[in-house]
């Protein structure tokens, strides 16, 4: 597909002085291995749609093979205990881009086209954050935060955006949804929309056109830092890949997705090798959340992992992230703390010396514990589970995680279904306090409240506490620090 991108949107020149970012550099402690004298890092974030923890060569996938991704384990740092901001796609995002849990913002489930609503400009993303050092700044794939004009990712801070507004599902070829359920499905360039009504074909270079996209904006911005944002639309389903990729893995369909996803990954580390910017770069690989399990032979895995996307056990939400920084995070190690994406912006900020927003956000910096420093900890007493509208499901500490009562979405062992048909899903429920040990029982399979009381009630401690800042629907609180999203205005 020609786009009109390199076309009409005006490459960005400047370049960063050196004085006044080494001092920035120089309060952080990192080598000063990087080329023509720069010390401000490209950023770079790789964004997969329902990738599940087991998904990937190097947390233990099998049948398609995932060589980008594993070199990017060895020249990096894997995460074992990374979470996303919820199980779910738009809240998802909205943790990722702003460093805020979605529920603080208003941002609650997946948008759909019809939605009035999406990320609020009084919220600041990553990108307008590093907009503070003179960085260029892309968005290409699923945005997800709204589809209408004000939402969108030029409004928030992206130079350039190119993708789709929503879910590659909300089309009206879904087969489960009927007749007039979704609109055409669009195509966005910059603001323009420059075709409406994907077909199958459009879809199956998706991965293709981002990843094009990716490394053109490289090489337009090789002597400026930058800010890369690649947020794939697979291996949400329905699946679609390239001919150069089907039919190529042992996994079917499933691993022939997964296998360009790599390559795309593969695409850009080369580009910023060719451009000499691997040293300059830090480069962030992970999911929005887990697997969509009830698609069975379309879906991924979460591994060892219990349950699914759109659940508060581990699978809906802890994700395969690896990250690497030549010279700067060390290469071939494990990181077994943990952290999520809503520390990825404070983190960036350290690692920058741009400005945090004035409003409250719940990300820390983690720039030790991606630095392996010695004795480095996660800065969080607790991470707070939400999920549906506002309710606080799940709390986790370094040790412990806190299944508050709440119903959830399960297979209860049935299999999933087959031919991008899925199966149902039943309902189950937690009716008490649940509490699991993350270091001994990854899959969270006993609960061990009864004999752990005073862990019990210091979590509970931790959700009341959660409650009066971001309330609760399950219990009925109202949050004196949440903030509403954007909205279109009455009539509009």
């Amino acid at each position: 597909m020609t786009t009109s991108r390199r076309d009409v949107l005006k490459a960005m020149a400047a370049t960063l002085g050196a004085a006044g970012a080494g001092a920035a550099a120089d309060t952080l402690g990192l080598p000063r291995a990087v080329p023509r004298g720069r010390t401000l890092p490209n950023i770079v974030i790789i964004f997969c749609d329902d990738l599940g923890y087991g998904d990937i060569g190097t947390y233990g996938a099998q049948g398609y093979n995932t060589p980008n991704l594993d070199r990017l384990a060895r020249e990096g740092r894997q995460f074992s205990r990374f979470y996303a901001a919820q199980a779910v796609c738009s809240a998802s995002r909205a943790g990722l881009l702003t460093g805020c849990y979605p529920n603080r913002i208003g941002i609650h489930g997946a948008l759909g086209p019809g939605a009035r609503h999406g990320l609020s400009d009084g919220e600041m993303t990553i990108a307008q954050l590093v907009k503070q050092k003179d960085y260029a700044t892309a968005c290409y794939g699923k945005w997800h935060l709204g589809h209408h004009p004000q939402f969108l990712p030029t409004r928030h801070g992206f130079d350039e955006y190119f993708g789709l507004p929503y879910s590659n599902d909300m089309w009206p070829l879904h087969p489960e949804a009927g007749p007039g359920a979704y609109p055409p499905l669009p195509l966005i360039d910059g603001e323009q929309t420059v075709k409406v009504g994907l077909t199958h074909e459009d879809q199956n270079q998706l991965t293709t056109w981002y990843t094009e996209h990716a490394v053109d904006f490289i090489g337009r911005h090789a002597d400026q830092p930058f800010l890369l944002y690649v947020a794939h639309s697979m291996p949400h389903v329905p699946l679609h890949v390239s001919e150069k990729f089907r039919g190529k893995s042992a996994r079917g369909l499933f691993g022939d997705v997964i296998e360009e996803i790599d390559w795309s990954v593969g695409q850009i580390v080369e580009a910023l090798a060719r451009h000499g910017l691997a040293d300059d770069t830090l480069v962030i690989f992970t999911s929005d959340n887990g697997p969509w399990l009830s698609y069975g032979d379309h879906a991924g895995s979460a591994g060892p992992l219990r349950e699914g996307k759109g659940t508060s056990w581990d699978g809906g939400f802890r994700e395969p992230c690896l990250m690497r920084w030549p010279g700067h995070i060390p290469a071939g190690t494990r990181c077994d703390d943990m952290a999520m994406t809503i520390d990825l912006l404070p983190t960036v900020a350290r690692l920058t010396g741009a400005k945090l927003p004035d409003h409250a956000i719940d990300g820390r910096d983690i720039w030790p514990l991606l630095a392996g420093q010695p004795g480095a900890r996660n800065p969080h007493e607790a991470y707070y589970i939400y999920y549906e509208t506002n309710q606080l499901q799940a709390v986790i500490t370094d040790r412990w995680k806190l299944q508050l009562p709440h119903t959830y979405r399960t297979l209860a062992g049935r299999p999933g279904g087959t031919g991008g048909k899925p199966s149902l899903y039943s309902q189950a429920k937690v009716t008490q306090p649940e509490l699991y040990d993350q270091l001994t029982d990854i899959g969270e399979q006993r609960d061990v409240a009864a004999q752990n009381p005073a862990a019990v009630a210091r979590l509970l401690a931790l959700a009341d506490t959660c409650r009066d800042e971001l309330g609760d629907s399950l219990t009925k609180r109202i949050g004196r620090g949440t903030r509403e999203p954007g909205r279109l205005p009455a009539g509009g």
